[in-house]
């Protein structure tokens, strides 16, 4: 480490606190509603989960989370949060800060790290951070007093930057109402004569992925369900698939091709669409895509346009089938969906508007997104400068950390097994 600051001292995470690991819960333990404490799990600390589980047993000291505790979610998730609601029990995979410095300052510090530990991390499906890797991690300690004033200053800073990320959100929120308007405006085009897609446009399935489709021989690019999203192509990751004989004639894609998403799990989700327009060469697509043709009578774009409008989202939703939660569209499916015929030259018009404005729109999208990115980057500048000690100015008055970090080896010492029976820090597996 470079030139420590006057008063300040070199430690490890694993010396400032104890880490106490949550527990696993068996499904008799917990139901979805009622009386008891909540489980936080990870999916309740990053705001991905809407209905909590609740837990009606005891629950060691140590297992339980009160408003203010720091949580650190140390596999899959790697994060820091601070508790804020009623009393509850803390679920496996998350672990709560039982911090012998300052509280905050704790917090601060290992979000400061966080992206360290995260490159440390093991494993590929799930990654976690293992005990010995959280407590070797090497830092940089402040005078307690010292450790107080930073504090004060990073929340300061942070509560603006909150402010200014809540104001960006919000625009966010309006860019994507608007963007739902202009495509509003297709869905339900004037003296449109309505048919159904079968009679104007070619409906296909693609290919199914099989061990004998391993791409050897005959390899040609292989769209998934990943590289369609709504109204975007994701063409970052295209694999390959096998063909035989003359099944590239039968499935290539062509430009103007609109591709629809067969299956999702979220009714919001089913049906989504791109438009190809043949950005890889003989490319085909799995069978989970359903690939739409447009006939003479129909614009490509306008059909992309018409296909993404909330009005065609709902009726798409409404024709899904719907087994163990999986929403699934079918070629028949597809065929019977209305579409509304106008001249081409209205849909091309309509086309050339809608381009225009969701080109606005998405200049405004991506100038709020690059805000949001230069105010993380501003955070984290905040933390480094926090704890390489450029954040606040030292007093040489101040107790240096190397008395708090001896009071901290004494107090361990005095720690009584008695103490600490029963208690399960994180697992070193």
């Amino acid at each position: 480490m470079s030139e420590l600051p006057k008063g300040w001292a070199e430690t490890t995470l694993g010396t400032l606190g104890n880490y106490w690991n949550g527990r696993g819960f068996k499904k008799s333990e917990w139901r979805e509603a009622g009386q008891g404490r909540q489980i936080i799990r990870i999916q309740d600390l990053t705001g991905s989960r809407d209905s909590p589980n609740f837990f009606y047993g005891e629950a060691d000291d140590h297992h339980i989370a009160r408003n203010g505790d720091v949580l650190v979610s140390w596999a899959a998730t790697l994060g820091v949060f601070e508790w804020r609601g009623p009393e509850a029990v803390i679920n496996q995979h998350i672990f709560k800060l039982d911090s012998f410095i300052n509280r905050r300052f704790h917090r601060y510090l290992v979000e400061h790290v966080i992206d360290d530990l995260r490159q440390r991390s093991h494993g590929t499906g799930m990654v976690h951070v293992t005990r010995g890797v959280f407590d070797e991690t090497q830092v940089l300690l402040p005078p307690l007093v010292e450790q107080e004033r930073i504090v004060v200053v990073i929340e300061e800073q942070f509560s603006r930057l909150d402010s200014a990320e809540a104001s960006l959100r919000r625009a966010q929120r309006n860019v994507e109402r608007m963007r739902r308007a202009v495509l509003g405006g297709v869905g339900n085009p004037a003296n449109a004569e309505w048919t159904d897609v079968g009679s104007v446009a070619e409906v296909q399935g693609g290919i199914q992925k099989q061990p004998k489709r391993r791409p050897v021989r005959n390899k040609f690019p292989f769209l998934r369900v990943a590289n369609v999203g709504r109204g975007r192509l994701n063409l970052g990751e295209v694999h390959e698939v096998e063909l035989f004989e003359n099944e590239i004639n039968r499935f290539r894609l062509q430009d103007g091709d609109l591709l629809v998403v067969e299956g999702n799990g979220s009714p919001d989700q089913i049906g989504r669409c791109s438009l190809w327009h043949d950005e890889i060469k003989d490319c085909v697509h799995q069978n989970h895509l359903i690939r739409v043709r447009p006939g003479p009578k129909l614009v490509p774009g306008f059909l992309n346009y018409y296909w993404n409008a909330p009005q065609t989202s709902s009726i798409l939703s409404s024709v899904a089938s719907s087994t163990s939660g999986l929403y699934t569209l079918s070629t028949a499916k597809i065929r019977s969906i209305p579409v509304p015929l106008i001249p081409i030259d209205e849909q091309l018009k309509i086309v050339d508007r809608v381009d225009q404005q969701l080109s606005l729109l998405d200049s405004l999208s991506t100038a709020i997104d690059h805000s949001l990115t230069r105010s993380s980057r501003l955070r984290r500048s905040i933390l480094e400068k926090a704890f390489t000690g450029k954040l606040v100015p030292q007093d040489p008055n101040d107790e240096p950390a190397s008395a708090l970090l001896e009071r901290i080896k004494a107090e361990r010492k005095i720690e009584t097994k008695g103490s600490r029976k029963g208690k399960k820090l994180l697992t070193t597996k």
